[in-house]
Formats: C-alpha cells, structure tokens, sequence
C-alpha cells in the first residue's frame, strides 16, 4: 500500500467478544457476513461478504477480562513505519497499550491510546493494497465517530499523528461542537465531547454501512441484542440506529437515503377496476433519489449531530455506548 495514501487511512476493524461462536449469528443477519477463518491461525476469523474481507472476530484475552475489559470493537489505522508511529504518539502524549507485534502474512501492529485514554490500533501492513477510501458498500464501515472528554486535544493529536483534517463543525447547542473529520477530500467520521452523564469512558464508535438500519434495528431484540438509540434521521436523510450485541460489544448501523431506496418498494393498496373486482396494481416505483450531501455529514456517512442531541435528551450513548478498550490485531479495508 503506497506510503503517500496509507499513512492516516482506516485499514482494518475487530471484534473482541467473549463468545464469538455466539456472535456470528447476530452479525450475520444485522451486517449480512459470512465467516472464515483465517488461514494462519484458525481462532481468528474474518468477517466476510462475498470474496472481501471486511473485519475480524476473535475471543476476548483473559487477561483484558480480568481488568474489566467488556466485548468490544476496535479499528487499526494504517502507518508505514509502525515504531515511528509509536514514538511519535508517546511524544504526542499518547501512551503505548501492547509493543509492537508481528503477525505473519499480515503486518506490524500495536494498540495505543490517545491523550484521553481512548485505544486504537496502528497496522503496518506486510503488502500493499488499495490505498484509497471508496464510497462504503453494504457490509463495509462508513463512519468512526470519537466520543470524548477534549474533541479539540483529540483533533490536534490525530491531525498531527495520521494528517486528519478538518472539514466541518456544527454547534450543537449545549452540546458543543461536532466536529467531521476526513482526509483527500472525504469525510469519515466525527469528534464532539460525550455528555457527562453518559455511562461510558472515552472511546470511537464505529459505523457499519447497511441496506436498512431500520429493517436492522427491528431484528436486534429477537437476536438477543439491544437497540441503544434509534433509529433515526441524521442530515442529509441518512438513517442510523446504536446497537449493542448479546454479548455487550456496542456497534452502529447507518443507511443512506440512496441505499435504503434500493430496498424494494412495497405495493401500493389495491385499486378500483373499472369493473367486477378491485385488480391490485403495484405502484410505480419512484426512481431512487440521488443521495444528497448532507450540511454537515455526508449523504453516505453517518453525521452524528443529531443523532448527540436526541441521544444526549434521552440520556442514551451516542454513538458508542461502550468503550472500546484495548488490544491488539490484524489488518482491513478496501
């Protein structure tokens, strides 16, 4: 992956669970992956739709179960130099949660955290690849979102450590600023301080791109899971609801206004004939709408300004309503 378009990009997302067994089935019917292992080491198991490899699955370490560590996700971002990074995070006040590894066939990887505590992994990946973001597709991750306690610190440490820019805010209110953050011209994602009373430390959210959020959300109790907030509009007619898995792992699912109108349109009720009985006629369907650039978001990513204001009134998490501890894995994106 070329140095000049890896250095910042999301490249890989984990799911650490205590049953992973467990998991599959859930994320099978919200996200519509398959699994497989990975070939290397059969306990790690790679998310799939099709032939893409779209994240990992794996068992919660003891270790990070015994400190009270819950199930949760984690995204790895790439760099080209993993212990320049390193030393470049701790110099930036970060701090160094798991040293630098090597997965064979994979990469270099480490876990870190940034001033405010919140982990995240760097990868530097052992071949090249695609080297830039594309529009998300079904079953790919559209959004990270960081709930924090000083969006402006975290800003300064990620622009200075991954070149992230910033590209939009909006006040919000009581609630503060949000922030969209992106880099080469797209966004991706969002940065605001999490409500005081929201149960959870400082941690990202991420976003899985999805045909329906509503259609998702609506399977999530009858899956043993849980819908936190939502679903709901955000600008831009993007839909997206929060949700934590049986298993306690928080997660999101957004759909775009386009996305969600390639879903099949129901009939419409049936209609008078001119004559003996009533002949059902199907609606036309409308052409699907172009997806529309949101103020603030985008039409494809999740904007979650609006989706803070109605989960700060009722007093629900925002995005991510866990924390994303840490710990340390393999590689993804396009």
């Amino acid at each position: 992956m070329p140095n000049a378009t890896l250095k910042g990009r999301i490249i890989w997302h984990e799911l650490l669970t205590t049953d992973p067994d467990a998991a599959i089935e859930f994320y099978r019917t919200i996200a519509g992956w398959d699994v497989t292992p990975f070939p290397d080491n059969p306990s790690y198991r790679i998310w799939t739709t099709g032939t893409r490899q779209d994240a990992g699955l794996m068992q919660l370490p003891d270790d990070l179960k015994l400190m009270g560590v819950p199930p949760h996700w984690l995204f790895y971002v790439g760099v080209p130099d993993a212990e320049a990074a390193i030393a470049q995070a701790t110099s930036l006040g970060g701090q160094l949660r798991m040293p630098a590894q090597e997965v064979p066939n994979v990469g270099r990887f480490a876990v870190l955290a940034d001033p405010q505590g919140v982990v995240f992994c760097i990868l530097q990946p052992g071949m090249e690849g695609d080297g830039e973001e594309q529009p998300p597709k079904p079953g790919e991750f559209s959004w990270h979102e960081l709930l924090t306690t000083d969006w402006q610190a975290g800003f300064k440490f990620y622009h200075d450590l991954f070149g992230w820019e910033q590209m939009d805010s909006m006040d919000m209110g009581p609630m503060g600023t949000y922030l969209i953050w992106g880099r080469h011209g797209r966004q991706l994602g969002g940065m605001f301080n999490k409500p005081v009373e929201m149960p959870a430390p400082p941690h990202w959210m991420c976003y899985i791109m999805v045909a329906n959020a509503d259609a998702a959300a609506a399977k999530v109790p009858e899956l043993g899971g849980k819908v936190l907030n939502g679903p709901m509009e955000v600008p831009g007619g993007d839909r997206i609801a929060q949700l934590m898995d049986p298993q306690g792992a928080v997660i999101s699912v957004h759909s775009t206004a386009q996305v969600v109108r390639a879903e099949p349109i129901p009939a419409a009720a049936p209609e008078p004939a001119p004559r003996p009985k009533p002949v059902p006629r199907p609606k036309p369907k409308a052409p699907a709408a172009k997806a529309r650039k949101p103020a603030k978001p985008t039409a494809r990513k999740p904007v979650k300004k609006a989706a803070v204001k109605k989960a700060a009134a009722t007093k629900k998490p925002v995005k991510k309503t866990t924390a994303a501890r840490s710990r340390g894995r393999p590689a993804k994106k396009r």
